[in-house]
């Protein structure tokens, strides 16, 4: 199979399966923040070099293909320059899959007309609906970085409404598009006509792909944080809030 054929195979199957920063308002009250991780808090079948249930990959014990596929994440520009650990540390175990899976992300990450601060945002707002910590944790802050603005994360984090947030400043009518195409793909049984009209409006038909193909991604990742229970480091902040029970 080719690696273009694999990486639209992995993009279908997950797209079938898929059915502290600010205090608490009285808005948020169904909504806890979780204590920073230490350690002892780790999974007795955590592996201490991955912090995830398989050890982690050394270019040294791979072979040709999986010394490429390694090669390319750790390539400069890329941000594994230090080590695959997380995800890309968990797909290590299959060359081929990592190897498949960097093409889609830097397709849908980096190479279509959204600006990162928009792509953040739908990052965020998939790993919210996901309810996936370590993806949301690591992602909060390249949001951030990129200009999305602390009122409109705050949308995302606690699920406020949308509609009860129209005024905030910089969440205008793409913005809101893209928290509602996420929540509405991976939350609801369909993406309602409404909404996916709106984004072919604003993204085209090639950008609404490239949204699916970026909410997919990401959710793979945090299919794969599941799978091998992948770990925050000791002494991370957790950013996303979960529900009180």
């Amino acid at each position: 199979m080719s690696r273009k054929s694999l990486s639209l195979l992995l993009l279908t199957i997950i797209a079938a399966s898929i059915a502290p920063l600010t205090s608490l308002g009285a808005a948020d009250a169904g909504f806890t923040l979780p204590a920073s991780l230490s350690a002892s808090d780790f999974p007795d079948d955590i592996h201490m070099d991955s912090l995830a249930r398989l050890p982690q990959v050394h270019r040294a014990e791979l072979n040709a293909v999986g010394r490429e596929a390694f090669d390319t994440y750790v390539s400069p520009g890329t941000g594994y320059g230090s080590g695959l650990r997380g995800p890309i540390g968990a797909w290590m175990n299959s060359p081929e899959l990592a190897q498949a899976m960097f093409d889609v992300r830097q397709r849908v990450r980096y190479e279509s007309d959204r600006d990162q601060r928009l792509t953040e945002l739908a990052i965020i707002a998939t790993a919210r609906e996901i309810n996936n910590q370590y993806e949301y944790t690591a992602h909060e802050p390249l949001a951030i970085a990129a200009g999305l603005e602390q009122d409109i994360i705050d949308i995302v984090r606690f699920r406020r409404s949308i509609e009860d947030n129209q005024a905030i400043a910089g969440f205008g009518e793409t913005e809101q598009v893209i928290v509602k195409f996420a929540r509405e793909v991976i939350s609801e049984e369909r993406v309602s006509s409404e909404t996916f009209a709106r984004a072919i409006d604003i993204f085209g038909e090639e950008g609404v792909m490239d949204l699916t193909g970026l909410i997919g991604y990401y959710s793979f990742v945090a299919i794969t944080l599941k799978a091998f229970d992948v770990q925050r480091p000791a002494g991370s902040d957790l950013l996303l809030p979960v529900r009180a029970e």
